[in-house]
């Protein structure tokens, strides 16, 4: 056991005095990356975040917007001098070089000793030569950057569980690439958009998307590129909120399920096509962040052979159902709903193509159409078949995921997490054994509320009152939808009507037996 090594450094000390260079760090889970390590890591030195101008900001305004978010509410408010340790350095993962100037190139040789590479683009239906620009050009400058770091201990670099999804089985390794990487960088630089969106489908084969294909490629190539580095790989599976760190059900965007749920809550998405049975392979940010910083320490300080390679997942130690996620979802938005709402939040999954195809035209087509009418004729831009097309493509995305199941095999995490001190395994916790499910729904619900849509915890019994609204609207419409059905067969069937005068006759009997008290 680690705790009986006299020779054991904890985690948190042995960033003491380190300088990390982060790429990412602006995204989701780099900016959970970033507080975590300066929370958690009181002695590292400094943080280096490449960062690119974005809607006519500076990086200087895009670093000052950054760590005035609401994630960093807790060290603004315990440590805010932990904050000054953030340097941004001006770059583009897009660039030759990274686009980093000679000088900044010679500063991070010089100071950094670990890096953590999480820059990618997660588009699903992202088009190839941007998403082999990024998530593989991207990772070969990077590993040429890393080359010239004089004092580099670790370099983890962020994958994804499911650029192996045409496995089902995926054990910690780096599995043979369906191409050569180098062939595939070559073929796009040279070729038109048009050409390499054509031929798209058929490289990318039997995986689903753009972001999956160019993930697997990239591992090969670091393996490849990166020679004597020191390189670990986390591969975390779907990514959701927070589960407590620095606050329970963090969320700042719409990717992946959060779309879908945040929708669903204001009831006007509710029909999706899904396998209940299946195993939806969720893992809070959080948690694939503390392993991060444990894979950077454990590789750094044990010096493993190779480039080792962790499944950050949930489905062998403590999985949940798509049927359980989407009930507990549910639950929560009943219990916590969301202001304005459209509709009351119900709906279905459905394993049948033509049944969701007919629920969802029924459902979000139509309905959407006739509210953008209502919209016109008010004098307002229509809005929600807009709105509802990009539910729908958002939806599309998420099939693939929602229909299939995998078995990640997670024996290197678990041996990480033996590896570490009683401490260090409460401050940087990974075990995802210990989610409690329906409560961290229940978070990430209220912190699609809070953090999404603004909504303040004051506004909550009004959104209960017209909830309830909502409820007895949403009854009403549909037995009115069954009496309607009931009068058409009707009036069409004979046989209906002589079934429904027996029905009532056989109740008056029932009635008239009952003895009087």
């Amino acid at each position: 056991m680690a705790t009986a090594n006299n020779d054991y450094v904890p985690v948190s000390q042995f960033f003491q005095n380190r300088s990390v260079f982060v790429t990412g760090g602006t995204g989701f889970m780099g900016k959970v990356l970033v507080e975590k390590l300066l929370r958690s890591c009181p002695g590292i030195k400094n943080i280096y975040l490449l960062m690119r101008p974005k809607r006519g900001q500076d990086i200087d305004t895009r670093l000052n917007e950054l760590i005035n978010a609401p994630l960093f509410d807790r060290l603004r408010r315990e440590r805010p001098t932990e904050l000054n340790k953030i340097v941004p350095i001006l770059g583009d993962i897009t660039e030759p070089e990274l686009g980093i100037s000679q000088a900044d190139q010679e500063m991070l040789a010089r100071s950094v000793s670990v890096v953590f590479h999480s820059a990618a683009t997660v588009k699903f239906d992202e088009a190839l030569k941007l998403s082999v620009t990024i998530n593989m050009v991207g990772t070969k400058r990077l590993v040429e950057l890393c080359h010239k770091m004089m004092s580099l201990e670790v370099l983890i670099h962020v994958s994804t569980a499911y650029c192996n999804c045409d496995r089902e089985e995926v054990s910690e390794i780096i599995y043979p690439p369906p191409y050569d990487p180098e062939h595939i960088i070559n073929c796009v630089s040279w070729m038109d958009d048009s050409l390499v969106d054509v031929l798209t489908p058929k490289l990318i084969g039997s995986r689903p998307n753009t972001y999956t294909f160019t993930k697997a490629l990239a591992e090969h190539m670091l393996l490849k590129e990166s020679g004597n580095l020191p390189v670990a790989i986390v591969r975390p599976s779907i990514v959701l909120s927070s589960l407590g760190e620095p606050v329970a059900g963090w969320v700042d965007n719409w990717n992946g399920p959060t779309g879908i749920i945040a929708a669903a809550g204001k009831g006007f998405f509710r029909t999706m096509l899904c396998h209940e049975d299946k195993v939806a392979d969720l893992v809070p940010v959080d948690v694939v962040i503390n392993l991060m910083i444990c894979a950077a320490w454990r590789t750094a300080t044990a010096k493993p052979n190779g480039i080792t390679v962790y499944n950050c997942c949930t489905g062998q130690q403590n999985a949940i159902t798509w049927k359980d996620f989407v009930q507990h979802s549910f639950t929560a938005m009943r219990k916590y709903p969301l202001g304005d709402l459209l509709w009351y939040p119900d709906g279905s999954c459905h394993s049948n193509w033509v049944t969701n195809t007919l629920f969802s035209f029924t459902l979000h087509v139509l309905p959407a159409h006739i509210m953008d009418i209502f919209s016109r004729l008010a004098g307002k831009p229509p809005m929600m078949t807009k709105v509802q097309g990009k539910l729908d493509k958002a939806a599309k995305c998420l099939e693939y995921f929602s229909t299939r199941q995998w078995r990640f095999l997670d024996d290197n995490v678990r041996m990480l997490n033996q590896c570490l001190s009683q401490e260090d395994r409460a401050e940087f916790a990974f075990d995802v054994s210990k989610i409690q499910w329906s409560k961290y729904i229940e978070d990430y619900v209220l912190g699609i509320r809070h953090f999404i849509f603004k909504d303040h915890p004051n506004s909550l019994p009004a959104a209960r009152k017209q909830l309830n609204k909502m409820l007895w609207l949403h009854r009403m419409t549909r037995l009115m939808l069954v009496l309607l059905v009931w009068r058409a067969i009707m009036l069409r069937s004979q046989i209906a009507r002589k079934l429904w005068f027996q029905m009532i006759e056989i109740m008056l009997r029932v009635v008239r037996m009952i003895p009087y008290v």
